[in-house]
This record gives C-alpha cells, sequence and structure tokens, in this order.
C-alpha cells in the first residue's frame, strides 16, 4: 500500500511543482522588468517638448535649444545613506535620467544644485566615491552637454561653505557662471553665497555678477547701435535665463498649486531669508543687475510658479528623487534668442511601483496556495483509494 501511495503521489506532486515553480519565476522575473525598467519607458514616452515660436522678422527661422532642467538629486552619502536606501533612490534616478535622455534627445541638461545630501560634511574620500556614482548614474554622449549649480548641499549653508569646498566642486563641475548656446544665454549663480554679508566668498561672487551684467548690457547695447562696450566679445542679444538652487524671495508657499505642489497644509508657512529663499535685498539685487526673462530653482523639493515684480517668471522645480517625493519630475524647455516654452515631465510614481509589487505579491500567495489545494485533494484521494482497497 505504501508504495501505490508514493507512486501516485510522485505522479501528482513533483509535476505540479514543477509547473508552479515556473509560473513562480515568470510573474517574478516579469514583475522585476516591468517595474524596474519598462515602466520609464512606459512613462516619460508620453512627455512631449512644448512648442516654440521660431519664425523670426525676415522669414528666417530662429534654432530651438531642447533643455532639460532638473533639481535635488541628494545622492546620499556614507552618514546617513543606508545601502538600501541608496540602491533603490539611485536606481530609480539613474534609469529615469537614462530613459529621458534616449527617448527624449536634449541637447542640454541642467542640476539646480543639491546634486550630493551629504557634500557639506564629507571627506576627501567620500567625496570622490560620491562624484563617482554621480558620474555613472548621470553618464551621457559628448553630443550632451550637462551643467551644474550649486546647492547648499554640496558645499554648506553660508556658515559651513569655504573656499576648499567650493573649488572641489568646480573642479568637477566647472565654474562656468556664463553660458550661451544657440543665441540663448544662462546664468548659474552660486545663490548660497548671496548672503550680502561682505564675506569674501560673497564679494567675490558679486563682483562676478555685475562683470556678467556688464556683458549683457553691451550686448543689449549693441543691438541699439552704441560704441560704449567697443572691443567686448559679444553676446547674443538675448534677455538671460537665471538658474540657481535658492528660490527668489516669496513670503510662503501660499499661492502655489498642482499636484507637486507642498501639502495644502504647509503652503501658509513662512519662509526664512537666506535659508529657505534668498533674501528680498539679494533677489532685488539679482533681478536688477541680470533682468532675467525666466528664472529656473530647486532647493524647497515641490513645485511652484511665481510672477516676481516687472513680470519676471519663476519656476520651482520638484526634486528628481523618490527619496525627497512620491511623484518626482523635471522641466523640459524649448528656447530660442526672444521666446521659450516650458512644460514639466513626471517621472514613475513610488506609490504606483509599491502597489504593482503588492498585487505581484498577492498574486504569487493565490498561486502557492491554489498550488496547496490541489494537492491536498490529491492526497484526500490517494487516501481513499487506499481505504477501498483495505476493505476489499
Amino acid at each position: 500500500m505504501a508504495l501505490v501511495t508514493w507512486g501516485l503521489r510522485r505522479r501528482t506532486f513533483h509535476p505540479l511543482s514543477r509547473v508552479l515553480l515556473l509560473k513562480l519565476t515568470v510573474v517574478v522575473i516579469s514583475v522585476l522588468l516591468f517595474c524596474e525598467y519598462f515602466i520609464y519607458y512606459l512613462v516619460i514616452f508620453q512627455c512631449r517638448w512644448p512648442e516654440v515660436k521660431t519664425l523670426a522678422h525676415g522669414g528666417r527661422q530662429k534654432p530651438v535649444l531642447k533643455a532639460m532642467f532638473l533639481a535635488d538629486t541628494h545622492l546620499l552619502g556614507e552618514i546617513r545613506g543606508h545601502w538600501l536606501d541608496k540602491l533603490r533612490r539611485e536606481w530609480q534616478m539613474e534609469r529615469a535620467f537614462q530613459t529621458a535622455l534616449w527617448l527624449l534627445q536634449p541637447e542640454v541638461i541642467f542640476i539646480l544644485g543639491d546634486i550630493f545630501d551629504e557634500g557639506k560634511w564629507s571627506t576627501a574620500q567620500a567625496w570622490a566615491d560620491d562624484v563617482q556614482r554621480f558620474q555613472k548614474m548621470f553618464r551621457h554622449g559628448s553630443h550632451v552637454q550637462l551643467k551644474v549649480v550649486i546647492g547648499n548641499h554640496d558645499i554648506g549653508f553660508h556658515y559651513q561653505m569655504s573656499k576648499y569646498r567650493i573649488k572641489r566642486f568646480e573642479k568637477v563641475f566647472g565654474s562656468e557662471r556664463l553660458f550661451s548656446w544657440k543665441g540663448v544665454n544662462f546664468v548659474m549663480v552660486n545663490s548660497v553665497a548671496m548672503e550680502g554679508d561682505g564675506c569674501s566668498i560673497c564679494s567675490e561672487a558679486e563682483a562676478e555678477l555685475r562683470e556678467i551684467s556688464r556683458k549683457l548690457n553691451c550686448s543689449r547695447e549693441q543691438a541699439q547701435g552704441s560704441s560704449q562696450c567697443e572691443g567686448e566679445r559679444w553676446l547674443p542679444f538675448s534677455a538671460p535665463v537665471l538658474l540657481q538652487h535658492y528660490p527668489l524671495y516669496r513670503a510662503s508657499d501660499a499661492n502655489c498649486s498642482g499636484e507637486d505642489a507642498v501639502p495644502p497644509e504647509e503652503r501658509n508657512v513662512p519662509f526664512k531669508e537666506k535659508y529657505d529663499v534668498l533674501s528680498r535685498e539679494a533677489s532685488q539685487k539679482l533681478l536688477w543687475w541680470l533682468q532675467p526673462r525666466l528664472v529656473l530653482s530647486g532647493h524647497t523639493h515641490s513645485a511652484c510658479e511665481v510672477l516676481h515684480p516687472g513680470g519676471v517668471p519663476e519656476v520651482s522645480v520638484p526634486s528628481f528623487s523618490w527619496r525627497n517625493r512620491n511623484n518626482p519630475s523635471f522641466i523640459m524647455g524649448s528656447l530660442t534668442s526672444k521666446d521659450y516654452a516650458i512644460s514639466k515631465c513626471y517621472l514613475p510614481f513610488e506609490d504606483r511601483v509599491l502597489a504593482i509589487y503588492g498585487a505581484a505579491a498577492g498574486f504569487l500567495v493565490f498561486l502557492i496556495l491554489a498550488h496547496l489545494d490541489r494537492f491536498s485533494s490529491s492526497f484526500l484521494f490517494g487516501w481513499k483509494l487506499c481505504r477501498m482497497h483495505k476493505r476489499r
């Protein structure tokens, strides 16, 4: 009888086990591929470059520059960075960046500060390790330019920053403050140095901005036929786009709206000048010196659109990382020397990805329970046959 029962169990259990194992493997691999790879293509494929007017006087087409703007990647360091948190968040940002690069084909990418989470603390070796990880995650071809703006987590707040940290940052990412391409001028400000207290770093930063202002003014005067700037290397005649980490002064996020704005219960919390936003005085200086047509900033991790005096719009770019928000995004800009258009591209929502994993886990449990139920039924059938044989 034991041999009969054993033979029955061998015939019913093992084939079912192999089928079950195959099903589980297919489900697990499929879900992993979708959630960690294909979902980025599915979501970012829906993003489109905004259209901008390109027809100039005389019927000539103005060249359009395609630019991506992202902020607050906050690569974790050795002090506060748990290995699992690093792995999860950095894989998310790497896949999002590389997918956007392949699908959207931008010409230039700007990251608006706080590249690292612990740049203000990191040792020389930790800094080198963080830079190596950044360069792997945000790798790009030689036909794409990547420009990086200084943030407070990269060099520290005003009371923490030093010339050593600034030079260390600029050695990797460059010290360029004025960048022009296809007739579009970008001014990249070290907003941490806009403290206005006369410190040596702050004085140097302001002197550099005043020189940029002079060059921009010369480009305007050239267009008007003035000869006061003869001998200068002419910039394109175009109002600049101001890029910085801290937002220009605003009292709070009370007027911000949208699904990626700060939560409603936090919108009326007053901002602290020189910590959450630039001071009123520093903001007025930048608007006066540079006369920008558009301002893009980071730091708050949330979206906001503000109209400053003189009709200058500012867009606060949300964080690019799941660590800072559930629905990260970046800005896509189509720019000419005279006009621009911007749109937002969302990345996969973290809670939706987790929901897919949860549903997949539930489906796996169902498959296992269904198999166990079949096995139990086969066992009972064999036991009944055994009892019938004994009665005979």
